[in-house]
């Protein structure tokens, strides 16, 4: 079979088999159907960043477009939302899919031909395309829905944790950041198999700092990871980890990591306020190797043996006069 003709096979097969069905319904038939408007499934199709045709009569949908607005209607905290919260809502989660669509697609095709190969010479071309697209998919849906539903517990444990309450968008936590030293001048000289190289092995070591701490990775931009802790301690050392074990892994950039602590906004995922601000400025102003924390976070390790801290001079960064660091270190005299 031709790579044309394969091509042609897998993306019938997907379109079939993701999609659920054939494309059958206009814009009024789902509204019809799911007892909507058209303003609303167009908006809500638009928001979960998929393109939307300005003919109302255009059959772009399938049954499981239908079922998707009926499981919103079912969200009674989002079919009573004004549609500015309802659109940020479908926007933050159409967005989180797509990266990870895009960030499959290698890994899926990969896959299909795996599995195209292991059917032989002998197999019905298209039997064996039609098999190895939906099997490949099933897994990948399997492994996807396992790792939603553990993240999803650990945020709700987070969430329900005595003191804090369901939903509450207002929560006192450590935020820290951690970025590597130089990386736009590295980035000029690396081939693009060495730049993936050092952003695995900058990943893969503070994902693993992190998560062994007891904190969570709120996301990562390119040289830049940022994470969050329910305690200033555990952001502690998460930050000393971090510094510690980046040292271990030859060519990686030197580092630079700052934790600041208190009341920050948690909305869709991500953090905001003055606390995730004055820990990015630390962060720009910290040595390459070094790790600084603010008042707030040096107050809460107050009478934690395990670390040393020594104030700083204050400075003076983009959005605080008066800004005063202190410098994290593991106590060597501590047991």
């Amino acid at each position: 079979m031709v790579p044309t003709e394969m091509s042609e096979l897998v993306q019938s097969v997907v379109e079939s088999y993701l999609l659920d069905g054939t494309r059958r319904y206009n814009r009024p038939e789902v509204a019809e159907r799911t007892g909507t408007t058209k303003a609303l499934t167009r908006r809500l199709w638009m928001a979960l960043g998929f393109p939307s045709s300005v003919d109302d009569d255009a059959v772009d949908y399938t049954d499981a477009d239908v079922a998707a607005v009926r499981s919103f209607q079912q969200l009674n905290v989002l079919s009573s939302a004004d549609n500015r919260q309802q659109a940020a809502t479908v926007r933050t989660l159409g967005q989180g899919m797509a990266r990870l669509a895009e960030w499959q697609v290698d890994l899926v095709l990969a896959e299909i031909a795996e599995r195209i190969e292991e059917a032989g010479p002998g197999a019905d071309p298209a039997e064996a395309v039609r098999a190895a697209t939906e099997g490949a998919i099933a897994t990948l849906e399997q492994l996807n829905s396992y790792a939603w539903r553990r993240h999803l517990a650990a945020a709700l444990s987070r969430s329900l944790d005595p003191g804090t309450t369901a939903g509450e968008s207002i929560r006192e936590l450590a935020v820290g950041f951690a970025d590597m030293v130089g990386y736009t001048r590295l980035t000029r000289h690396l081939h693009p198999d060495e730049l993936s190289m050092l952003l695995e092995a900058f990943e893969s070591t503070t994902t693993a700092a992190i998560t062994e701490n007891g904190g969570w990775v709120i996301k990562n931009v390119g040289d830049e990871v940022m994470f969050a802790a329910e305690r200033a301690a555990d952001a502690a050392r998460i930050a000393l980890a971090i510094q510690e074990s980046t040292m271990m892994v030859g060519g990686t950039p030197e580092l630079r990591v700052a934790v600041a602590y208190g009341p920050v906004l948690q909305r869709f995922g991500d953090l905001y306020g003055s606390v995730v601000n004055i820990a990015s400025r630390l962060t720009g102003v910290a040595r390459p190797g070094t790790v600084l924390i603010d008042d707030a976070a040096a107050a809460a390790l107050d009478g934690e043996t395990e670390f040393d801290i020594k104030n700083l001079r204050s400075v003076r960064v983009r959005g605080f006069n008066r800004l005063r660091p202190h410098v994290l270190r593991r106590n060597g005299k501590s047991k």
